[in-house]
């Protein structure tokens, strides 16, 4: 290749003298893969020694000092000027004809005049092993022509100057004009997918898995932040896929004439898994091979096109701990609460509702929440809640010292109550502050409670009939806002305060006669039995409207059978769904083929059963009514009392529901104030990876929380490539080590190992699940056993799910078996026979909405996960909270169901037993990489 041989401007991409100091870490490392013959894109590189000529040329090197000189690190206002000073310098200079005439010959080496490029600067400071400064600098894809590449090879070296790396440089020490940077050049692959891997587990340090992250088309959309990718493990010793997550994909890059443009993804891609098991495996030996070559975990940017793969970038991990965030490079932050002490966790109730790894967006939201909502759990050093692996999870051993301080008389009985039986041997360590303490530290926020709750719940009923108009009217103001600031502004003095008024109407609607939710079912119990006072219990109507935990399903309903607009629909149920917490995950009503989809499930399940969820919350009315027409007739003068008691109770569950819808409406407004800042700020979906007070300090012209973004993107994919941890923890919990040992539990965590050892005596005792003749058996011996949650008998095919997405391989009749469930789960619950879950208590979405269709629940179960497969043929019995196995026999799966009787699912399997990792879902192909301004530079 041409060029002066004492000062070689350009390389060849695989020279043998292109090293740090001569291409910056960028373009050394992508010159040693190609040197070793990995598929790197083809290119070359224009050095160090050609920026330095190009300052020398034109007198820059003073120039930039004196700009340099007046920058505070602590005052980002004087790295902005002098990045405007430093900016103008380089725009007003073109680079010297001895610079130019190699670059345009190496381009020409690579294709036609317009080939397609990516230009990537590549700093001396960057993708070093102590210290990572990458993504401090300028990319750009998709750039065709000479001018163009001048151009952008210009930007690049303009870009070592940037506000952003010129406070960075001031924060960590390299001021002045000495750093320099070059250039990597290189054919911009077309590519039909693209992601990113990483060879090693973050805070374990596990090197035995590779995680991988792949979205459709160039890389650009992925490592910008403007799509949720699918996020693969693959186990690096077999090549298979140990765990997997395909994400809905609604944006794809693409390469065109004019650079690289956002286009939306094929409706029926969306939701498709980019890559199959083996380019999954191909990838993984890849990345190994990588990791091999430098000695260390590594960091792979890579693209797929034409049936291979590309690595476009490969970097060495510099840090997996928080302690060491590197803004721009590759640390990780530990995200993981039970670190810090043992406790015992669990991800029942509000896990319910937040059941994803949250971004951090999110997570400074439900604080927000929480402090609104569950006040008294919510101080500093007291907090009954925390975050594990990115999860949310309740501090039950915190919780339980709360509610004893304030006088719960039994801690264990009210927890299991409220969040499922604990296995044997599983023990609620107290957290080391007394009663006193507690007391002292909450009693100035129970008294704020104890003002404020009555004054909300009258407050209440006009907050649900207003709510929804007022976030639409909301919504209205962030569209019509164009000024970042203005933006800011309306948060704090309308939409902070909105947010917070909801969380308080949820905090008194949960307030609202707590005691008679437990007092009246017992009450019926004593005098209807179990099997009446369920159905009493159920059907009931408030003076406003029908129960907001019902609606979702029957609306669907009503849907498919023409009694309801699919607008009207989507007005009011169009913001719930299984992440309607989590700000980044679209809404139902976001997606114009959500409701399409979701009626043709409808229309599928009742021709095969012969009912919807309309016909069952019929039916069960039927049988309410005729419960209480028994009880009129045994206790004629008691029916006054059960009455007003009954109204309680559906006055207090149906409130509890509404003000939980419309918090959940509150959460999709807030989703629609950061989609609005990103488009101000043109960050995208990149502000979801900042905390909301971030968040406002970038729309107030503040960009220096944006070099987190990197480090929590990474840190975000990584978590959600594991598959959800069991809803039980107890200790130190490590979510990477957990995933990768084949014989972890599902259903609990005991750091102590005692929970553990006392299931292992259990399981062998009895042999595991054990089947009983048909005329049924002793669930506490054989079988599982749980609260019961809705009243009935039911018999069918187990079906175990991990994920409400995963609700198309649920067939009519079966039964449903899963660890938690919330609102997103409800348009499946028509299907079933029965529901069973890990997690829960007898007010858990599983039991209300169960109870409501007259459909079997037993919840709570602890383990009914782990000793239930799918296939294995079961007996639910609501009413006792049992759940037997049975010997398979002909069943007839279209048997109609009788209220309060038995409902027979569809023909099982074999009896299933013991652990089962997680398994990865269905894999297809995709591939990618690729012009913009890349974000990670």
């Amino acid at each position: 290749m041409t060029g002066d041989r004492e000062r070689p401007y350009v390389l060849d991409l695989d020279a043998a003298e292109a090293d740090l100091a001569t291409v910056g870490g960028k373009g050394a490392s992508l010159a040693r893969l190609a040197r070793e013959g990995l598929p790197v894109p083809a290119g070359f590189h224009v050095t160090t020694d050609a920026y330095r000529h190009h300052v020398d040329s034109h007198g820059l090197r003073e120039r930039i000092d004196a700009a340099l000189a007046d920058v505070d690190p602590d005052r980002p206002e004087t790295a902005e000027r002098a990045a405007e000073r430093i900016g103008a310098l380089f725009a007003r200079h073109e680079p010297p004809d001895d610079l130019a005439g190699p670059i345009r010959w190496a381009y020409a080496a690579l294709g036609d005049r317009y080939h397609p490029l990516a230009v990537r600067s590549s700093a001396t400071a960057e993708d070093r092993a102590a210290r990572s400064s990458a993504g401090q600098h300028d990319s750009f894809l998709g750039v065709r022509g000479e001018a163009a590449l001048l151009a952008a090879v210009r930007d690049c070296w303009a870009s070592l100057w940037t506000a952003r790396a010129i406070g960075y440089r001031a924060r960590h020490g390299g001021g002045g004009a000495g750093p320099s940077i070059a250039v990597t050049v290189q054919t911009l692959v077309a590519a039909e997918s693209a992601g990113v891997m990483f060879t090693v587990a973050p805070v374990s340090g596990s090197s035995d898995q590779v995680v991988l992250n792949a979205a459709w088309g160039l890389g650009d959309a992925v490592t910008g932040g403007r799509v949720t990718p699918d996020a693969l493990v693959v186990d690096k010793e077999t090549g298979l896929v140990a765990g997997r997550r395909v994400s809905e994909k609604t944006v794809m890059s693409v390469l065109t004439l004019d650079g690289l443009r956002d286009e939306p993804v094929p409706p029926e891609r969306r939701g498709e898994a980019v890559l199959t098991a083996e380019a999954a495996g191909e990838l993984a030996r890849l990345g190994v091979r990588i990791e091999r070559l430098y000695g260390r975990g590594v960091d792979v940017e890579w693209a797929w096109a034409d049936g291979r793969p590309y690595v476009v970038q490969a970097r060495p991990i510099t840090s997996r701990t928080a302690e060491r965030p590197d803004p721009g490079g590759h640390a990780t932050e530990v995200w993981n609460d039970s670190l810090a002490a043992d406790r015992l966790w669990s991800s029942g109730d509000l896990g319910e509702a937040i059941p994803d790894v949250m971004t951090p967006c999110t997570r400074s939201l439900v604080e927000i929440f929480m402090a609104g909502a569950m006040a008294p759990s919510s101080l500093p050093g007291l907090r009954a809640y925390g975050v594990i692996g990115g999860r949310f999870y309740t501090d039950l051993s915190m919780a339980a010292a709360i509610a004893h301080a304030f006088g719960a008389r039994s801690r264990l009985g009210a927890l299991e109550r409220d969040y499922g039986r604990l296995p044997p041997g599983m023990r609620v360590p107290r957290p080391p502050v007394s009663r006193l303490d507690v007391i002292r530290a909450l009693a100035p926020a129970v008294l704020d409670v104890t003002r404020r709750v009555p004054l909300n719940r009258r407050r209440l009923p006009a907050f649900l009939e207003e709510s929804p108009a007022r976030c639409d009217a909301l919504r209205g103001r962030f569209a019509s806002t164009d000024d970042p600031r203005d933006l800011a502004n309306l948060w704090r003095d309308e939409v902070l305060p909105f947010f917070t008024e909801a969380c308080h109407m949820l905090e008194a609607a949960m307030r609202q006669d707590g005691r008679a939710l437990t007092s009246v079912p017992r009450y019926l119990e004593r005098r209807a039995g179990e099997r009446d006072a369920d159905a009493m219990l159920s059907g009931l109507r408030h003076p406003r409207q029908r129960l907001a935990a019902l609606g979702p399903v029957t609306g669907l309903a009503r849907v498919a059978r023409g009694e309801l607009d699919a607008g009207a629909y989507l007005q009011e149920w169009g913001h719930r769904s299984p992440h309607e917490f989590e700000v980044s995950t679209p809404r139902p009503a976001e997606d114009p083929a959500w409701l399409d989809r979701q009626v043709e499930a409808v229309r599928a399940s009742a021709r095969a059963s012969g009912e919807d969820a309309t016909d069952l919350s019929r039916r069960q009315l039927d049988t309410a009514r005729a419960a209480w027409d028994r009880f009129r007739s045994r206790r004629p003068r008691r029916v006054g009392a059960a009455r007003r008691r009954v109204g309680r109770y559906a006055r207090a569950v149906h409130d509890r529901e509404a003000a939980r819808s419309e918090v959940a409406r509150a959460f999709w407004v807030l989703r629609a104030f950061v989609l609005r800042a990103g488009e101000l700020t043109g960050r995208g979906e990149e502000l979801f990876q900042l905390t909301i007070h971030e968040i406002l300090a970038v729309l107030g012209g503040d960009d220096r929380p944006l070099e987190r973004v990197a480090v929590r993107r990474r840190t975000y994919d990584r978590y959600r490539a594991l598959p959800s941890y069991p809803p039980l923890i107890r200790g130190r919990f490590d979510p990477f080590a957990w995933a990768t040992d084949p014989e972890r539990r599902t259903d609990f965590y005991d750091a102590t190992g005692r929970a553990d050892r006392a299931a292992r005596d259990r399981e062998a005792s009895s042999g595991g699940l054990v089947a009983v003749p048909d005329d049924g058996g002793s669930a506490a011996q054989s079988g599982v056993m749980g609260f019961p949650g809705a009243a009935g008998v039911a018999e069918g095919t187990v079906r175990v799910l991990a994920s409400p997405e995963d609700g198309d391989l649920l067939r009519p009749g079966e039964v449903l078996v899963t660890a938690v469930t919330n609102a997103g789960w409800s348009p499946l619950f028509p299907r079933a026979a029965a529901i069973v879950t890990d997690v829960g208590g007898p007010l858990s979405h599983a039991a209300i909405v169960a109870r409501e269709l007259g459909i079997p629940a037993v919840v709570g179960c602890g383990d009914a996960t782990m000793r239930l497969s799918t296939g294995d043929r079961v007996r639910v019995d609501g009413e006792h909270g049992a759940v037997d196995p049975v010997r398979d026999r002909p069943q007839d799966a279209d048997r109609a169901r009788e209220p309060g009787g038995t409902r027979d699912g569809a023909a099982g399997g074999a009896t299933g037993r013991g652990r089962r990792p997680s398994t990865g879902g269905s894999p297809r192909r995709g591939a990618t990489s690729g012009g913009r301004r890349e974000a990670r530079g």
